[in-house]
Formats: structure tokens, C-alpha cells, sequence
């Protein structure tokens, strides 16, 4: 592969947003389905901005299908902070058509997107990943563990080996999800005269030439794909503020190291901490993130955690609050398991079950290894301290999240 400068990271997102739409009749009889709204607003508009959030400047939507309920809407897009401006193509066409009929309005660098995925962007550590390998073009990966799509790549060593649209191909493991930096020469190289999916032109051959590097995440996509999806991703996009929490040093009193809290009456909650508590649910979900280690090394059984936990959400609601979910590692320290912080296991557990956008869930911790699963799945960390209490940090965050008179 010939190494290739970077100058930056994309200024320019392209949307592809032409087609008909047909899974999802008879909404989008009237309208394209990224315009579905979801809480008032359109899908498309959360797409829009989040490209502005994370620093992109210059948007091109790839139309088809009445481009014109799109257009209106959007304008040129000053009302969101971007410069947007349209390509279309009739409805027909593939997408493969639709970007070689906008090449000349294309930067040399850009992030593709389609109109009908929704995924927590992190411009940035996409970008350094990028720059590290310099490769032909980089695409965002769902890992799919959970079996939540049909899968359609095969991942080796961080690279696409294979893609297949067909899904069909032995060994796939991980869905592909847009969200992919492109470098304009090489679609202009990869893509034929013919009317093909401009995906399945250019990620095929470039996973055959191992030049299609994989950005994996574990945080889960939201789609307006199909019918059965719009629930799920309604539930996401509302946007319930959430906090995860981590237990022993948080919320009660750490044991010494290598010994457990194995009984109630050892759960100690450190001052402050369940009015903490109580304050921050009146206006979040609350999750409780912990390691439990002592269940694998034979110090406590599971009833004992259940009774623990037990005690400590019977404190909190006497106290007037409420914890809306508990997850815990019960796998010892060399037993290989991804839910093990630092490790991010239990933080992507609580998204899926809950539809958290982990970019805007804090995770509150108090050492190291909390801050390092907190940044492994994307979430901001606040940390307690000797200085820094659990009560003064939810003051803060209740202060910051009021409304300024």
C-alpha cells in the first residue's frame, strides 16, 4: 500500500439520502425517511448536528427520492450551523451513481454517511486512528456481539478482509455502518460506469486489497432502516439525561484491597453520597457500574451480592431516590472477560438495554480503571476524590443543567 499524507481531518460530510424508502411505507409516502421525525424533529437533523458538533463545516446531501421536502427544510443551512448543499439524481439509481454525479462538489477528503444510521460520532479519535495507519479508507464497524444486525464484513487485525452487501459469505463477523473517511481519488479509481452501491464497489475491492481499515465499536447504532427499528431509536433519540456510577469508593466506603463487601451491614455509604444519590435521580437515570471479583474468587456468592445490593437501593429510596439498574463483573482478574473494568463491558451492557448515548452519559468513578473504561467507550469521566465528593459533583451537574435565570 503506498503511503498516502494526511493533511486533517474531513471538513466535508456527504449524506446518502436518495432512496425510495420502500420498507418504511406508508411513512415515507409523503416524505424520504431520513425526514421520519423522531420527538419533532427529522432523523436528518440529529445527523446534521452531530457533523456540526464534532467540527464538520460542509454538508452534501445525495437526494432521489423528493428532494424537495428535504431541501425546504434544510436550506442552506445556516439555521444549524453548516453549509449545506445538494446533489440529486433520480430516485431509481444506485449510490454508486448518485456520488459519481457529485464528484466535482466532493472534497479530496470526507466522511460518508448514510441518512438512515444514527451513531454517537467521535470525529476525533476516528480521525487519530486514521492518521496512524494512512490507509485507502476507514468505515466504522459495529461488532455485533450482541447479534443485533446481519452481519457483513470479516475483521483481521483491525482491517476489513472481507466485505460482503449479500451478507452472505462465510465467517462475518461485524456490521459496517458508514461513518467512513473516504479519500475522493480512490472512489474515483474504484468506482465503475455501471449503476452499482457505491459501498459495494469501492469496500469490496478495498477489502480485497486489505486497504479498507476498520474503526470497531461496541456502542450500538440507531436506525431508521425499517419499521421494527423506528421504537428502539425513538427511544434512543429522546435523550433521558443518564449517570453510570461505580460503587465501592463512590458510593460506599472501598474495602481493603482484595477483600469484598460480602454482607449488608458492611455496605458503609460514604458521607453524602445517598442524598447524592436521591438528588441526581429526581432528574436521571442511574446505573450502578461494579467489579465484584469476590464471587469468582469464592468470598461472597451471588446471594450475598443481591443482598447487598438490596440494602444500598432500600437506603436510597428511603433517602427519596431511586437507582434504575445495577451491573456487575463477577469474573475474577485473569478469567479474559471484556466486562472487567477497565475493561468497557458493563458501560456498553447498560447502553443496549437502556438506548444510552454513552457520549452524553458520565460515568462517575474514583481511580483509574473507571477513567479508562469510561474513555474505552467514549464517555466523559468525572472523578470523586478526598476533595471531591460524590454530593459536590452532583451539585455541580444539577447546577449546570438548570436553566440560568
Amino acid at each position: 500500500m503506498t503511503p498516502r499524507s494526511t493533511q486533517g481531518p474531513p471538513a466535508q460530510a456527504v449524506i446518502l439520502a436518495g432512496g425510495l424508502g420502500t420498507r418504511l411505507r406508508p411513512l415515507t409516502d409523503s416524505r424520504p425517511k431520513p425526514m421520519i421525525e423522531f420527538h419533532g424533529r427529522p432523523f436528518m437533523e440529529y445527523l446534521v448536528e452531530q457533523l456540526r458538533d464534532a467540527g464538520i463545516e460542509r454538508v452534501l446531501m445525495l437526494l432521489g427520492y423528493l428532494p424537495e421536502v428535504v431541501q425546504d427544510h434544510f436550506g442552506d443551512g445556516s439555521r444549524w450551523g453548516v453549509s449545506i448543499s445538494y446533489s440529486v439524481t433520480p430516485p431509481e439509481v444506485q449510490t454508486g451513481t448518485r456520488v459519481r454525479a457529485a464528484l466535482d462538489q466532493i472534497d479530496p477528503l470526507f466522511l460518508l454517511l448514510y441518512c438512515d444510521n444514527y451513531w454517537p460520532l467521535q470525529l476525533d479519535r476516528m480521525w487519530h486512528r486514521f492518521a496512524e495507519f494512512e490507509p485507502a479508507a476507514m468505515t466504522t464497524v459495529y461488532r455485533n456481539t450482541d447479534g443485533y444486525s446481519r452481519d457483513n464484513v470479516r475483521l483481521e487485525d483491525g482491517w476489513v478482509a472481507v466485505y460482503d452487501r449479500s451478507r452472505t459469505a462465510e465467517g462475518l463477523k461485524g456490521v459496517e455502518i458508514g461513518y467512513a473517511i473516504l479519500r475522493r481519488d480512490v472512489v474515483e479509481e474504484l468506482l465503475p460506469d455501471a449503476d452499482v452501491a457505491v459501498e459495494e464497489a469501492v469496500f469490496t475491492a478495498l477489502a480485497g486489497r486489505r486497504e479498507l481499515l476498520a474503526y470497531p465499536t461496541d456502542h450500538r447504532y440507531y436506525s431508521v432502516g425499517s419499521l421494527e427499528r423506528l421504537p428502539a431509536t425513538d427511544e434512543f433519540l429522546a435523550r433521558r439525561p443518564a449517570i453510570l456510577l461505580d460503587r465501592d469508593g463512590v458510593l460506599n466506603r472501598r474495602p481493603p484491597r482484595a477483600e469484598y463487601i460480602t454482607r449488608p451491614d458492611e455496605f458503609e455509604w460514604l458521607p453524602g453520597a445517598r442524598e447524592a444519590v436521591a438528588l441526581l435521580s429526581r432528574g436521571h437515570q442511574l446505573f450502578v457500574i461494579s467489579n465484584q471479583a469476590g464471587i469468582a474468587r469464592g468470598a461472597m456468592t451471588e446471594d450475598d451480592l443481591m443482598a447487598v445490593e438490596a440494602k444500598m437501593l432500600a437506603d436510597v429510596e428511603a433517602a427519596g431516590g431511586r437507582v434504575d439498574g445495577a451491573y456487575y463483573c463477577r469474573h475474577g482478574w485473569e478469567d479474559g472477560c471484556d466486562c472487567r473494568k477497565p475493561l468497557p463491558g458493563l458501560l456498553f451492557q447498560a447502553q443496549r438495554e437502556h438506548r444510552l448515548d454513552l457520549s452524553r452519559t458520565p460515568f462517575i468513578g474514583d481511580d483509574d480503571r473507571d477513567g479508562q473504561a469510561a474513555d474505552l467507550a467514549g464517555a466523559p469521566f468525572i472523578q470523586v476524590t478526598d476533595d471531591r465528593s460524590l454530593l459536590s459533583i452532583a451539585t455541580e451537574l444539577i447546577a449546570e443543567a438548570s436553566p440560568t435565570s
